[in-house]
């Protein structure tokens, strides 16, 4: 008894272990190579559609997603509220001045390049995304409220 529980937990493991790191198509893998060749170590997911790689790169983490056709979608790097430059964060201030920044990323897809900005009002546990693009326009991508969720 006790091997067969054994041998059930180990198979359930790797099993396991297996869907958290799942194997992009090749075209995929190839089109990341391309654009990110220095990378090694890579954690990739799978949504719908939607490949993202999670990685390192010069001490900094980034996503990079790619659709199933290997095509690029967007680049996410984390970066620290020091490196926004100035009128960005003038923008978010003088829009969200009651908000607090809780996460920044400098994000680029084909067609934008810019900011994606989590902000968060303590008080009533309300969260939003915003894109703010390098002229300062900003965007609201979504609002949640945590009490609801």
């Amino acid at each position: 008894m006790k091997k067969t529980l054994l041998s059930v937990f180990v198979v359930g493991s790797v099993l396991v272990a297996c869907g958290q790191n799942p194997t992009p198509p090749e075209n995929v893998q190839t089109a990341f190579t391309k654009k990110f060749n220095t990378v090694q170590k890579v954690k990739w997911t799978q949504e719908d559609n939607e490949w993202e790689a999670e990685f390192e790169l010069n001490k900094t983490e980034m996503s990079a997603s790619y659709d199933n056709s290997g095509n690029w979608l967007e680049t996410e790097t984390e970066i620290d509220k020091k490196d926004v430059p100035a009128e960005i964060l003038k923008a978010v201030t003088q829009k969200f001045g009651d908000w607090e920044i809780d996460e920044l990323e400098k994000i680029e897809k084909p067609d934008f390049k810019g900011y994606e900005i989590a902000l968060e009002k303590d008080e009533t546990e309300t969260e939003t995304e915003i894109l703010v693009s390098e002229t300062g326009e900003i965007t609201v991508k979504n609002v949640s409220d945590e009490e609801k969720n």
